[in-house]
């Protein structure tokens, strides 16, 4: 499995702020949520890249060294929470991504 990184792409002429979530296995570019917030509009980027790529579990979030974006990393591929490691137990730095042809 593959770390997903996001960053934040300012405005230009032509296109409004956008969020980029990258792996090495793909990418993918979203127009800025202002109403999710800093936070939010990172983890909705790093969702659409996760739905893309049908990499479906819980995502621990982290900040970037250079304060740009932030870093996703699979802990669970069966969507189970109950035991988070012990340097990530906010549940605010986790999303859970499930595959939306699977009954829950």
């Amino acid at each position: 499995m593959q770390a997903i990184e996001t960053k934040f792409l300012g405005p230009t002429n032509t296109k409004g702020a956008r969020i980029k979530a990258s792996a090495q296995a793909g990418t993918k570019t979203i127009p800025f949520d202002h109403g999710a917030g800093t936070d939010g509009a990172h983890d909705l980027a790093a969702i659409a890249l996760i739905t893309k790529l049908g990499w479906w579990g819980v995502w621990a979030r982290g900040g970037t060294a250079d304060g740009t974006g932030n870093v996703y990393v699979c802990i669970s591929h069966s969507g189970d929470i109950r035991t988070p490691p012990p340097l990530c137990t906010n549940p605010l730095d986790y999303i859970v991504v499930r595959d939306p042809e699977v009954e829950s």
